[in-house]
């Protein structure tokens, strides 16, 4: 026991030493599409109907002799991107930009919520970022459990207490599936600290996956490095180092008999890692709730990774708590202790400035009327930035069909890997889903799909779309783009184009447009003129 403290704090001490050394989307109103406006005819980039080609005469899958180039990006090469030690005797910059941004204002009066269906008293006074027990005092209520929907709710001003921990705990590179984790090897990792993990199996979707496969399914599905859920899990519950730990129920110590085991922990903790990580990107956070109600503002100098940190830990953690996990001796301590510094491994920037979409074309065949079903939406989950839009065939069915209609490649590149609904294309083809532009087709059915392996291109054919993989309750294609594994909103600064027609965002998920030249189409449900969409 002596050794053992003895231990830790020669650890702390070198820790500090090393320390001490180390130095919103654009939206559209609805406009009607023109008169003459036909989803059949193909529109050049003004909105005009195109003249007859040689390539409208062709059948749908038949060679197009006038296909225009397209530009793919080419690959750069893995050691490029990872980093290198850094030289000793000199200067280490800071690992993140350090420049303060505007936080969101606050609201400096009381507002007014009506309850809708579905709502929960913690999911308003979640949204609104005020604790719960000041969201019922507001309002007396004393059972948080009795909401009645058209219930009129008192929204109070928040009571922030002091501003949060400046403390950068990751870099931007460290907390998404990115270059650095290209050749991690997890299953070795985890056999080298012969703890409890190295032993650990779960049955997950009826088949039984090992503690390696399963924090590499979640890292591949959320894009979320695996490293981090590995400093997690040893972080709260010691399953990587300790053969034996004392609880063997809950991976990240969340007690709750609904995430048993590690698959759903580390899904929930993805997802909340990556919700921290877009809101800051998207700055749309400013403050953090913890589960005692506390409401502590961002500090404006974090980066990312570390806002997704912190939103992780604030829906498990007091104030004090909180306090200690995010600074230097919490999760850094315990990240640094199993890979050392994580800046030591820090890709910046993660999303260059200079970067562009490479050119696309909507995911169907030419001749071929689909419907445009969902706008900028999560990518994965509800915590992923808003870079998905759904895709529907026309069929006279409702709900899940079969569908012949064929789902066709956005762009050339590889199919690096299939299964369970999803199809993986890289488009810079060096086979690492965790650099460049990376294209995550979803729903996509196994009949008939693509193998891993198989370079594509442009409008060749993957499959067909289902209602196979994640949660859907209707034929159709999600469509999502990543760069360097982070996640590219579809509304952003490098908006999702296809075949010239732009996405744009409503404000809430789910709503949105496209537009090319004039003509606008709204994302809906069911088969309008507003939303039928041809090539």
């Amino acid at each position: 026991m002596q050794q053992s403290a003895f231990r830790l704090l020669t650890f702390r001490l070198l820790l500090t030493a090393f320390l001490l050394t180390s130095c919103a989307p654009a939206t559209l109103s609805p406009t009607p599409a023109p008169p003459n406006y036909n989803p059949f005819v193909p529109l050049d980039g003004n909105g005009q109907p195109l003249p007859p080609t040689l390539e409208s005469t062709l059948a749908p899958g038949q060679p197009t002799p006038t296909e225009m180039p397209f530009i793919v990006p080419t690959a750069i090469p893995l050691s490029e991107l990872l980093p290198t030690p850094w030289p000793a005797g000199i200067a280490r910059p800071s690992p993140t930009p350090d420049g303060a941004r505007v936080l969101p204002t606050a609201r400096a009066d009381a507002d007014q919520y009506i309850v809708q269906p579905g709502d929960t008293l913690g999911s308003i006074a979640q949204t609104y970022g005020i604790g719960l027990e000041a969201l019922m005092q507001a309002n007396g209520l004393a059972d948080p459990n009795l909401l009645a929907v058209g219930q009129a709710l008192v929204i109070p001003v928040a009571e922030a207490g002091a501003v949060g921990s400046s403390f950068k705990i990751i870099p931007d590179s460290e907390l998404v599936y990115g270059p650095a984790s290209a050749k991690f090897d997890v299953d070795k990792f985890i056999r080298e600290q012969n703890g409890y993990l190295a032993s650990f199996s779960q049955e997950v979707d009826g088949e039984y996956l090992s503690a390696a496969q399963i924090i590499t399914l979640v890292a591949q599905n959320y894009s979320v490095n695996p490293r981090l859920l590995l400093a997690l899990i040893e972080h709260r519950s010691n399953w990587v180092t300790n053969a034996a730990p004392p609880q063997t129920d809950y991976a990240l110590g969340i007690g709750d008999p609904a995430r048993l085991g590690l698959y759903l922990q580390l899904s929930y903790a993805a997802n909340e890692l990556n919700r921290g990580y877009y809101l800051w990107r998207a700055n749309a956070v400013s403050s953090w709730v913890l589960v005692d109600g506390t409401v502590v503002p961002v500090d404006g100098g974090i980066n990312a990774g570390t806002a997704g940190v912190q939103n992780f830990f604030s829906k498990l953690d007091d104030r004090v708590t909180w306090t200690t996990d995010v600074d230097v001796f919490g999760l850094y301590q315990t990240y640094f202790f199993l890979f050392g510094s994580p800046f030591d491994l820090a890709v910046d920037p993660l999303v260059p400035g200079w970067l562009h979409q490479p050119r696309f074309v909507l995911p169907f065949e030419r001749g071929v009327t689909w419907v445009y079903t969902g706008g900028p939406h999560g990518a994965w989950a509800d915590g992923s930035a808003w870079a998905a839009l759904d895709f529907a065939p026309i069929l006279d069915t409702l709900g899940c069909f079969q569908s012949e209609d064929w789902v066709t490649a956005l762009t050339d590149g590889l199919i690096t890997r299939t299964g369970a609904g999803q199809v993986i294309q890289d488009l810079d083809g060096d086979g690492y889903e965790q650099t460049g532009w990376v294209i995550l087709y979803m729903h996509v059915e196994a009949r008939d799909r693509v193998e891993p392996g198989t370079r594509v291109k442009g409008g060749g054919r993957i499959g067909h779309a289902s209602c196979e993989g994640g949660a859907s309750n209707a034929t159709h294609l999600h469509i999502a783009r990543k760069y360097n594994g982070e996640w590219i909103s579809a509304a952003g600064h490098i908006p999702f184009v296809m075949d010239n027609w732009t996405a744009t965002s409503a404000g809430s998920e789910y709503d949105g447009y496209l537009q090319r030249g004039d003509i606008i189409l709204e994302a809906l449900e069911g088969i309008t003129d507003q939303n039928m969409i041809a090539r």
